[in-house]
């Protein structure tokens, strides 16, 4: 696999290297040529009129390409308008087939069916890559209908861009199916020969507590923990909403797990009503957190990648890096781009987004450096990393101020969340045996019952959906036991008991939970449970308890109360009754479950 580029300087121009192009192929076996172009500048008859050159020089390649917020050339930044590489497929088992579509939110789901219907036709691919027009459109079920692909096809690529951030303006084209403002391209490339590794680099670590994404629609976020989600940037980075928003929250995306990996989500704007425009789709329920850039991270994770990579040997290395990233890096942005021309001919551009699949997945990046590296045959001796201070990236070994400061404050935040949850849980714990406590049961026996009585007779009658049974136990002549053996041996008879029931709800009865209800009287709520299958357990927990040989006063005794709850009837009327079965066993001898 070879590969040539060069910037686009005029006609005469662009035809000289065609035809240095041509006299060099002469003497060479190939089985496929296929042009790139990358064009910052929104110009349809100027790309047209390149495509039409190349075909016109060399009928039988392959041309494509996307507008984009700037093109990287030999691993480096391209300054002119329109820039081509040219990659040739030496191997007569590498095959490239181009796919286009016209992509809308009304025909996605089309594309993404007829792209899989293909690929299945076709086991030759083992990778595409994608570019695609986004202008605002949610890629959410796109990239999740083509994650259906066989898993071992290698997905990467990026979103058009215009050279003008604030313009949303697009376009893909090839020489096959023409120029489109709105479409995808797919590169099918494969056989036995060609070879993809992928990658992705980031740098941006997550700082500060996670946040409850809470109220959200495709790519507008509306709402963060029930507050405007501007408001998230206002509080902790006092950024003002204004013009300045979109740089001055560059450096500070939202990251979040979602299949498996972190992403990374930044907003371009913010609404007058605190809602913010985001780059793509995030789901209410995400736990976020704010982001940092730090320039030695990432430079960090680059020169990792660079190690990965080197042990692929590529022949061809590919990136599509986000637009946020330029603004990010400004003049030395080719920082994180150059390392990888020491491997190989690298190409690529500035995008509206990247993509890349990974552990079968096909995710939207943003803030994102994603890596296409292809090579043909097999490895041969993999060389030494080459020395990455050829290109500027020498390492001090000392950490930078933002990264010292970040890790600081990760880390208290990290112990004030621990000890929030371990407040959040003495809150509704009972102390001594660990249980819930009186508030905490009393809260959850209330929520089912409001659950229950909002279902109604109908979900009564479906089953056990409807159902929600309550057993109460009570320790017979507890204060016996602790008038005779002391309150410590009192204690242990609780903390048995309590271990007990979590025991044997976790054996019979999972789902359930138990609290103490005050002094030596437990509580446990059974969801879904019939007041038949409720007085089956009740019955194990009798017997259980009545197994356990305490050191001082040997074998004790329970008495247990068992209801069901009644269609309309409130929380109190539900405890008040399996309180009167629970007074009924007592009346009836103890050591008894008595049903109500």
């Amino acid at each position: 696999m070879r590969q040539f580029q060069f910037s686009y300087k005029g006609k005469d121009a662009l035809i000289r290297e065609l035809r240095k192009l041509m006299q060099w192929s002469r003497t060479k076996i190939y089985s496929q040529m296929v042009f790139q172009v990358f064009s910052d500048v929104i110009d349809r008859e100027e790309i047209e009129k390149v495509m039409d050159i190349i075909t016109w020089e060399m009928p039988e390649a392959l041309v494509f390409g996307c507008s984009t917020n700037g093109h990287i050339l030999n691993g480096d930044v391209c300054t002119q308008a329109i820039a081509i590489t040219c990659t040739v497929f030496e191997y007569p088992t590498s095959r490239v087939q181009l796919l286009q579509y016209d992509l809308t939110a009304e025909n996605e789901s089309y594309v993404t069916s007829d792209v899989l219907r293909i690929l299945n036709e076709n086991p030759w691919v083992t990778a595409i890559e994608l570019l695609v027009t986004i202008r605002g459109m949610s890629m959410t079920n796109f990239s999740d209908q083509l994650s259906e692909a066989q898993r071992d096809i290698a997905i990467y690529g990026g979103g058009a861009f215009n050279g003008d951030m604030n313009n949303d303006t697009a376009c893909v084209f090839t020489n096959i199916y023409g120029y489109a403002d709105r479409g995808v391209i797919f590169v099918l490339m494969g056989g036995e020969d060609l070879h993809v590794s992928t990658t992705y680099i980031t740098g941006w670590k997550p700082l500060g507590r996670e946040l409850e994404i809470t109220k959200v629609k495709g790519s507008i976020l509306y709402e963060i923990e029930g507050r405007p989600a501007y408001d998230t940037y206002y509080r902790y980075l006092n950024i003002e909403n204004d013009e300045n928003f979109f740089s001055n929250t560059l450096e500070f995306p939202f990251i979040f797990d979602h299949n498996g990996i972190q992403l990374l989500r930044a907003p371009t704007a913010s609404l007058e009503n605190g809602a913010l425009m985001m780059t793509s789709d995030m789901c209410e329920g995400d736990m976020a957190r704010i982001s940092y850039g730090d320039p030695e991270t990432i430079l960090r994770e680059v020169a990792d990648g660079v190690k990965t990579l080197n042990r692929f040997a590529p022949e061809v290395i590919k990136l599509y890096s986000c637009g946020a990233r330029r603004v990010f890096w400004g003049a030395d942005v080719s920082r994180e781009t150059t390392p990888f021309q020491l491997l190989a001919p690298t190409s690529g551009f500035f995008t509206s987004g990247e993509f890349l699949r990974t552990k079968g997945h096909l995710n939207q990046h943003n803030v994102t450096l994603v890596v296409g590296a292809l090579r043909e045959g097999d490895i041969p001796e993999v060389k030494d990393t080459p020395e990455l201070a050829e290109v500027g990236m020498e390492f001090s070994g000392q950490v930078s101020m933002v990264n010292r400061l970040a890790t600081f404050i990760q880390a208290a935040t990290e112990e004030l969340e621990a000890a929030n949850r371990q407040l959040g849980q003495a809150a509704i714990s009972d102390g001594m045996t660990r249980l819930y406590n009186r508030m905490e049961i009393q809260r959850r026996i209330n929520e089912r019952v409001n659950q229950v009585n909002d279902a109604g007779a109908e979900g009564k009658a479906a089953g056990n959906i409807g159902k929600v049974s309550l057993v109460m136990m009570d320790v017979d002549d507890f204060k016996k036991v602790n008038d005779t053996y002391g309150h410590k041996e009192g204690d242990q008879v609780l903390i048995q008991l309590a271990t007990m029931l979590k025991r044997v709800i976790d054996r019979k009865a999972p789902g359930c939970v138990a609290g103490r209800w005050g002094g030596e009287e437990f509580m446990v709520l059974l969801p879904g449970i019939d007041v038949n299958k409720a007085a089956e357990v009740a019955e194990v927990f009798r017997t259980e308890f009545n197994r356990i040989e305490f050191e001082l006063c040997g074998h004790q005794t329970m008495s247990l109360g068992v209801t069901e709850h009644k269609v309309g009837e409130s929380a109190d009327t539900f405890t008040m009754r399996v309180d009167d079965a629970l007074y009924k066993a007592k009346r009836s001898g103890k050591n008894c479950v008595v049903t109500e």
